[in-house]
């Protein structure tokens, strides 16, 4: 979505790449998202811990942007769905964000991300991925 927390209903599409690798005897992963946003390339970075006493993964994210490690989103997964929450702020405002990841299509996981500025009671939906997994 082109601006968040606006009521903005354009969406931007663009071509990305991620690569996942497994770490920590597969109790977690690491990716790496290029793209191109307006011409400008962009590196996102992913770290995903799975705590195996709490049952619970916590998604770590940094990007080329903001130059930071963003708190947690801390979730997990049911039928293979996995909702991952927490508390943010974004232009000066508290937040609620929640990831959801939808592996229900084995090959082709559907990642969404919405923001919530009044504590979960509504969400607006403003990043989707839909994936294509290519074996190399």
């Amino acid at each position: 979505m082109r601006s968040r927390l606006t009521g903005c209903n354009e969406w931007i599409e663009f071509e990305s790449t991620q690569e996942m690798h497994k770490v920590l005897n597969g109790a977690g992963n690491i990716d790496n998202f290029l793209a191109t946003f307006d011409g400008a390339p962009f590196e996102g970075m992913t770290v995903r811990l799975f705590n195996s006493k709490t049952k619970l993964w916590s998604i770590y994210w940094a990007d080329s942007n903001e130059g930071k490690l963003d708190p947690p989103v801390v979730g997990s997964f049911e039928n293979k769905v996995g909702h991952f929450f927490t508390k943010d702020s974004f232009n000066n405002k508290d937040i609620v964000v929640v990831f959801c990841w939808d592996a229900r299509i084995e090959n082709n996981p559907v990642w969404s991300q919405a923001f919530s500025d009044d504590k979960g009671k509504t969400w607006e939906w403003n990043w989707y991925m839909f994936m294509e997994r290519s074996f190399n």
